[in-house]
């Protein structure tokens, strides 16, 4: 099965840092959690900070950028406020923060695949993955699920069902994404791929949309943050099939991996990252990476975030550059190997 489906970004333990080396414990993260306070405590805060989402309200992309406006006022900012700029697959939101103010008080949340797939797929962005953002720090990582709605029978209870059912029904075959060429897009591709089917693949503008047409009876299957999918588990009407990640999700356990069903090269995650406008002046990076580290690292948050299927995740703005470099390389072959372009 590997030459359908290629090795995860993240499938290499060397590719991807770990999240002890980000996020210290113990006697290191009391040093540099003093730092940081420090470091903060030296600078008038500001008067706003606006946190900028490419994807809509109620999503995990909009859970996290939220979870830290509550926390960076009023030590980093007075006010804090999420600015939702939807459309193109977060596209337009980077394009945005290119012409934003470098003092810090105008910052972007985004998926990595903006910054590591995006520029695979499309021949022309509207941005520069590398000249045009400041990477400040990573902020979560989370693992990605393949779920079904009740367009789908009951009677369908795991993938082998589903890709079975999906054979007998190709008309009815189809998932939706959170954006067109993201991860979760890819996953559900290399699922149709189990089936030997081309699933129609329906993006929106983040999961919440594609979730209301799933549980509507408008769409058969979404593939997307785990988050996203879990808090609707409850209702009876979602079913979650498979779940990314290299091991079962403290979240979901009893849904298995790609590995449990033999597919042992679909290890998948994705994370979530801030960043500042192009050419940001140091002193600005360091402080907001500084309260970032602080707020990422306080259990209300971290505990509001495992309540979306979100692991709190801080790094350095160097290991961030580093990871993105990392990302970005091993997409390009996964993505010719796929073979989807969006133009």
């Amino acid at each position: 099965m590997s030459e359908l489906h290629p090795l995860s970004p993240f499938n290499d333990s060397s590719s991807f840092i770990s999240r002890r080396s980000m996020i210290q414990s113990g006697v290191g993260l009391a040093v540099s959690s003093l730092l940081e306070q420090s470091l903060l405590a030296q600078s008038t805060s500001l008067d706003n900070l606006r946190i900028v989402t490419g994807f809509s309200a109620g999503g995990t992309s909009d859970t996290l950028c939220r979870r830290l406006a509550s926390k960076m006022a009023p030590d980093y900012a007075k006010s804090a406020v999420v600015d939702n700029r939807t459309g193109a697959g977060g596209q337009i939101a980077i394009q945005y923060i290119k012409s934003q103010p470098l003092d810090g008080t105008v910052v972007l949340q985004s998926p990595s695949s903006m910054f590591t797939i995006y520029p695979h797929i499309y021949k022309k962005l509207p941005y520069d993955p590398v000249a045009d953002v400041t990477p400040v720090s990573l902020a979560c990582v989370f693992d990605l699920v393949f779920a079904v709605g009740p367009m789908v029978p009951l009677s369908v209870k795991t993938l082998q069902d589903y890709l079975s059912w999906s054979k007998a029904n190709p008309q009815l075959a189809n998932f939706g994404s959170p954006a067109a060429g993201s991860t979760p897009h890819f996953v559900g591709m290399l699922v149709g791929r189990l089936a030997g089917i081309n699933y129609q693949h329906v993006a929106y503008r983040g999961s919440q949309p594609a979730m209301l047409d799933l549980l509507g009876g408008n769409l058969a299957a979404v593939s997307a943050p785990i988050g996203d999918v879990i808090q609707h588990v409850s209702t009876g009407k979602v079913r979650m099939l498979v779940v990314s990640g290299a091991k079962r999700s403290r979240f979901a356990p009893e849904v298995p991996t790609f590995n449990d069903l033999g597919y042992k090269d679909m290890v998948y995650n994705e994370y979530f990252g801030i960043f500042l406008p192009p050419k940001a002046p140091p002193d600005v990076v360091a402080r907001l990476n500084a309260a970032l580290r602080i707020a990422l690292t306080s259990k209300d948050v971290i505990d509001g975030l495992n309540t979306f299927g979100l692991e709190a995740l801080s790094s350095s703005p160097q290991e961030f550059v580093d990871v993105l470099k990392r990302d970005t390389l091993k997409w390009e072959p996964i993505v010719k190997q796929v073979g989807f372009s969006a133009d």
